[in-house]
């Protein structure tokens, strides 16, 4: 199934959570009158759902069977060629609406270190009090979010569309958990580039940064058509407004996490202006240096050319005594130029 790889370019808990981290189905009826539980394949029953309970079902594409298991699963929710839909999926952001549900596909973004950024693909089918979402490998948000849940929680009172905007903003967040690794590896450079004496080489670590801060952008910006069309009144009219109200709610959301990432483009232009600066200033330095030596050398050559002159005077005939005493007011002259370098601090 090619349906919801990474996107192309470039476990724990009480009663209903039982299963262990990473399970490939999940089946969770929340009841806001009584305790939330698991339940089996064979119990759904969306006829059954009242306006209190919501069922959730998570499902692993990459797990054996799934393939048939969703098939079953869209039969028993009403869902016609859902199934099909699903696994012809490419990865993609995609929002169609199908009346009575709708489906939805985004892209959530995993760090895998070393700035390096993987896209995941979930998608969520959202009918009347059930919500269904696949997805191929583990979701650390998805995890995140049944370890946070005990077994009693009101989530049952939540609409479907409620808590569809819900696993959507959670998956909005991955993406500025991923900005706040990026922005931390940005500091981690500043610091190194402004504390090192030497003329350290940045470039590779720039164009790392270059890299993710577009990966990012290249993930995140094509949601804006899928969140812009939730947030749209006409998408999921209801009487209250409460889905229309975190639609919009998370279309914000959405453009904050889309500044962040600009915002994470923008810093990496930042650390190549400092690193240019840094490399400029230690030119300048070095230049400094050379011009110093250039020009006591130069005064030695002065001195050594004068006492070369071909004319006699008595200080030519002191022989030995001469000679190092043309040494020693030459090194005199070194050690005096050295004394007021290291005094203006020119190195």
């Amino acid at each position: 199934m090619t349906a919801l790889g990474t996107q192309p370019q470039d476990d724990h808990d009480a009663a209903p959570h039982a299963a262990p981290a990473a399970a490939e189905f999940r089946l969770t009826l929340f009841d806001a009158d009584a305790d939330d539980r698991l339940l089996e394949e064979d119990e759904v029953d969306p006829a059954a759902l009242s306006e209190r309970q919501l069922l959730w079902i998570d499902l692993d594409g990459d797990a054996p069977g799934a393939e048939a298991r969703l098939a079953r699963l869209s039969q028993r929710l009403q869902l016609g060629d859902a199934a099909h839909v699903l696994l012809e999926l490419d990865g993609r952001p995609r929002l169609q609406n199908f009346g009575e549900w709708f489906l939805a596909v985004v892209v959530a973004v995993e760090h895998e270190g070393r700035l390096r950024f993987a896209g995941r693909g979930l998608a969520i089918v959202c009918g009347r009090n059930f919500v269904l979402s696949l997805h191929r490998g583990p979701l650390d948000f998805l995890e995140q979010l049944r370890a946070r849940e005990g077994s009693d929680t009101k989530l049952g009172t939540l609409s479907a569309e409620s808590f569809t905007a819900s696993l959507f903003g959670w998956q909005v967040d991955s993406y500025l958990h991923a900005v706040s690794e990026f922005e931390a590896a940005v500091d981690r450079l500043e610091v190194a580039l402004l504390a090192s004496r030497v003329n350290r080489e940045c470039l590779p670590e720039l164009a790392e940064l270059r890299r993710g801060a577009s990966r990012l952008r290249r993930m995140l910006a094509p949601h804006r058509h899928v969140f812009g069309a939730l947030a749209r009144p006409d998408f999921r009219p209801d009487v209250d407004g409460a889905a229309d109200k975190h639609f919009r709610a998370l279309e914000q959301r959405y453009e904050r996490a889309m500044d962040a990432v600009e915002n994470a483009r923008d810093l990496v232009v930042g650390s190549f202006e400092l690193f240019t600066t840094r490399t400029a200033q230690r030119t300048n330095e070095t230049m400094r240096v050379l011009t110093f030596v250039t020009v006591l050398l130069g005064s030695l050559a002065v001195v050594a050319g004068a006492l070369g002159m071909n004319f006699r005077t008595p200080f030519f005939d002191s022989g030995a005594r001469g000679f190092w005493t043309a040494i020693g007011a030459m090194a005199a002259i070194v050690l005096a130029a050295l004394g007021l370098a290291r005094w203006r601090r020119w190195f």
